[in-house]
């Protein structure tokens, strides 16, 4: 008889998924600022925002903001988030904070991560280390360290001599020995659940003042638990904003991190010190991008298109090959390939160019659609209009899209001609291959093919001139 070999199966059991706390109630008093810390902006974000889009990066169970008293800004700007709020007033140190907030969270938790608000450098690769470190371990406690250049205003982190963590010091309280310690604490941390609720309520029973996260780390370490600090591969990622030097400084590390990923994603920047990108900006290779240009908000940069200088493009789509002449403002637009805008055009929101559209200088753009091969060169205005292809606009023409109460839209159909100096009121159609004279004021449709003039007839006056010159000198 053969034997048969039993195989055991082993049970694996699936990874928690983390909660995050994170922590606004900081007052921008050194900001000199009435706007909450939070709120102000560092790569066209919130420091807020870029902190929550880290967090959000590892797919977490909650997350969970804590409130201050300058609340109802913040909660505006979350309105549309997927967190949890939870309000600490009046304010009483961060453990009081996190104590709040782990109160919305159930007790058989996953770690969990809690994260100030005003570290915007913060990346989701951190901590996702954080993480793993702590379910590696497992360890009661995780918390990032750095090492800036000056560590006076930090909290420092003080270890044994076999170089195991002690305790964290705040930098009011650090004394001569301490004040020399260059590892500071960068106030992100990652905690088994369990430990975080039993050192908190230790915290609680234990201090009479505002209660602080940095206290946890001597008490738990007391208790044996193990507590570890990763030191972050980059000190600045570690970097809490505190002053608008501070916020300026930030502001120049995004801005270069941005260039950067440009850069290796095959980009040409012609002056990299003068160029700004935004953190949603996608850039692809073979574009070509001038000095003093602007790239905001969620755009998208296809290949070989090239953007000249002194430009701003704000949430808008550049199809392969489109170019953006210089002194241009483009926001909430599509451009499509090998269409040309400006210089000194301006394409407001809802504009859509297809292909080969030519947009010239003086000219804007405001819900309206130009279809393929459509030339507006000089010095007009289309809004909420529709224009056929290969149709040509004359220089200042107008789509007089409002009448006082309500807009209407204008359409043009295919090869039509639209004289210079010409005023269409909306609601007008032109149909295809319809011409409009130069000077032309236009109310009602014009039918395709057809010729719409409302100039009155010329006048001529001979001697005028003489006569005129004559009477005047008689005076």
């Amino acid at each position: 008889m053969k034997k048969t070999a039993k195989r055991r199966s082993k049970r694996r059991h699936p990874v928690a998924r983390p909660s995050v706390i994170i922590l606004t109630s900081g007052a921008a008093t050194r900001l000199r600022s009435s706007t909450a810390a939070v709120l102000h902006r560092v790569g066209g974000r919130t420091l807020l925002e870029t902190v929550l889009e880290a967090a959000e990066g590892l797919s977490p169970a909650k997350i969970i903001v804590v409130l201050g008293p300058a609340r109802r800004e913040i909660q505006e700007m979350l309105a549309d988030r997927a967190v949890t709020l939870v309000v600490q007033d009046p304010p009483a140190g961060t453990g009081d904070a996190a104590r709040r907030a782990l109160a919305a969270l159930p007790r058989s938790a996953g770690p969990v991560l809690i994260l100030s608000g005003d570290v915007p450098l913060l990346r989701m690769e951190t901590l996702r280390t954080l993480l793993d470190r702590q379910r590696r371990g497992p360890l009661g406690l995780v918390f990032l360290s750095f090492r800036p250049p000056d560590a006076a205003d930090f909290d420092r982190v003080v270890r044994d001599p076999s170089g195991r963590v002690t305790r964290v010091v705040a930098a009011k309280d650090a004394v001569n020995s301490e004040k020399e310690v260059a590892e500071a604490s960068a106030g992100v941390y990652c905690f088994e659940s369990r430990v975080l609720r039993s050192g908190l309520a230790r915290l609680s029973k234990t201090l009479s003042r505002e209660a602080d996260l940095t206290e946890l780390v001597a008490i738990l370490t007391e208790r044996r638990e193990d507590v570890a600090a990763v030191e972050a591969e980059d000190w600045r990622e570690a970097w809490s904003i505190r002053t608008r030097r501070d916020l300026a400084a930030a502001e120049e590390i995004a801005r270069r991190r941005a260039v950067e990923r440009a850069l290796d994603a095959g980009a040409t920047i012609v002056d990299p010190n003068s160029t700004r990108i935004g953190p949603w900006v996608e850039v692809e290779p073979d574009v070509v991008i001038h000095p003093f240009v602007a790239l905001e908000g969620h755009c998208v940069i296809r290949e070989g298109c090239e953007v000249f200088s002194f430009t701003r493009v704000a949430d808008s789509v550049l199809e392969p090959r489109a170019a953006v002449g210089p002194h241009c403002d483009v926001e909430g637009a599509k451009i499509g390939a090998r269409s040309r805008v400006g210089p000194f055009a301006r394409l407001r929101p809802g504009t859509v160019l297809e292909e080969d559209v030519r947009v010239g200088n003086f000219v804007e753009t405001k819900k309206t659609v130009l279809k393929r091969g459509v030339k507006a060169l000089h010095l007009s205005y289309l809004g909420d209009a529709e224009i056929g292809a290969d149709t040509n606009i004359g220089a200042g023409t107008i789509t007089c899209n409002y009448d006082g109460e309500k807009k209407h839209r204008t359409t043009i159909g295919q090869n039509a001609f639209i004289g210079s100096d010409s005023q269409l009121v909306a609601p007008v159609t032109v149909g295809d291959g319809a011409y409009v004279g130069a000077g032309s004021t236009i109310t009602q449709d014009v039918p395709p093919g057809a010729l719409a003039v409302t100039r009155v007839p010329q006048k001529n006056v001979e001697g005028w001139v003489a006569r005129r010159l004559e009477k005047r000198s008689k005076l």
